[in-house]
Formats: C-alpha cells, structure tokens, sequence
C-alpha cells in the first residue's frame, strides 16, 4: 500500500506539470511567429546545457544543472509567466514563486519534493556555479530566439540595448566565452539593422 500511495502521489505531480505546456512566453520560436510555451523552453534549455556544458566557467555536475532548466519555470503554473524586460513586475517575484514551489513540489512523496525544492531554491539563489551556468543557458536561448526574428521581443516592446545587456549580464557568471559570443553576436545584429536603416534613408 506505501508503494501504491507514494505512486500516486507521482502520477499527481506529473498531470499536474502538464499544464507548463499552456503557459505562453512573449518569446517566439526561432523563425517563427508561435510563441513558445513554457515546456518548450525548459526542453531547449535541457538541450543547450547538453551541448554547451564545455563552456562553463568552473566544472558543473550536468545531471543537476539539467534539474536546474527542467524544475525552475514549473513555478509558472501558478505564478505565470514574467517578462524579463516588464517595466510594472519584477522578473524576480521570489515570493510568489516560492509559494507556488512548496505547493507543486508539495505534491511529490516528501523525498522527491524536497530535492526539487532544494534544486530549485539554488537556481533561484544563483550563487553556485552550477546555478550560474543554469541562469546563462536561461538568458541566452532567448537572445538567440530574438535574433532569428529580426529582433523579437526586442523591437515588438522597444526594449532599449543597453536594458537587454543589463538583464543578459549574469550570463557572464556561468560563461565567459559564452557571453564573449553572445555580445559579437548581438552587436552584428545592430549592425545589420543600422544598415537596413541607412538603406532606407538612402
């Protein structure tokens, strides 16, 4: 019965994760006008930290960083979705996340929740390097979104440079060379826009 009863409650918590895949991000698709939705994303991030995890400024335990993307935004369900460059919220509205954490993790055997929410509680603390490399991964898929769609999220909220480089700075704690990317790759993009502009005034 202990067994069927600690099942259950895991049955519970994977129906309930299923509706991270109705929370809408501002971001969109690579190339694409659909807007991604949270599942998506912590996917990509999955992926990305696979991939990258070379580029870690200090050696990083993949198993718990890949925990790290997975469990971090599962606090959407209930908290929703904060734009990173939103004028009115904070991105970082802890609280009413860590609400939504003990209630979701809350829902798993006390083992498995509180593993989670220890996961989880480092990302948010980004103070391990593990956590700094979560946040760079996090920070920069959706740079990578915004240049694929001529400047995305960017150009639809008039989002001014120097706030996206204040916003995408914490990718420097995890990667340097990562960053060192990112910035050749955002200022190309500038350029390519300036050029654009001056073609149309010419």
């Amino acid at each position: 019965m202990k067994k069927i009863s600690r099942l259950l409650m895991q049955m519970e918590f994977i129906r309930e994760i299923d509706k991270l895949k109705y929370i809408q991000r501002k971001t969109k698709l690579f190339n694409s006008e659909r807007h991604e939705n949270d599942a998506e994303h912590s996917w990509h991030l999955a992926m990305m930290v696979m991939v990258l995890a070379e580029y870690s400024n200090a050696p990083i335990d993949v198993l718990k960083v890949l925990k790290m993307v997975l469990l971090h935004d599962i606090v959407e369900i209930d908290a929703g979705d904060t734009f990173l460059y939103d004028t009115t919220k904070n991105h970082s509205n802890t609280d009413e996340e860590l609400i939504a954490a003990h209630r979701i993790f809350g829902l798993l055997p006390a083992d498995i929740g509180e593993e989670f929410m220890q996961i989880w509680i480092e990302f948010e603390s980004g103070e391990t390097c593990d956590a700094k490399f979560a946040k760079a991964i996090d920070r920069l898929e959706p740079i990578l979104q915004n240049i694929s769609n001529g400047g995305g999220t960017w150009t639809e909220y008039n989002v001014p440079f120097d706030t996206v480089y204040q916003k995408i700075d914490k990718i420097k704690d995890g990667s340097t060379f990562l960053w060192d990317h990112v910035d050749e790759l955002i200022e190309e993009f500038r350029k390519t826009e300036r050029d654009k502009i001056d073609v149309s005034l010419g």
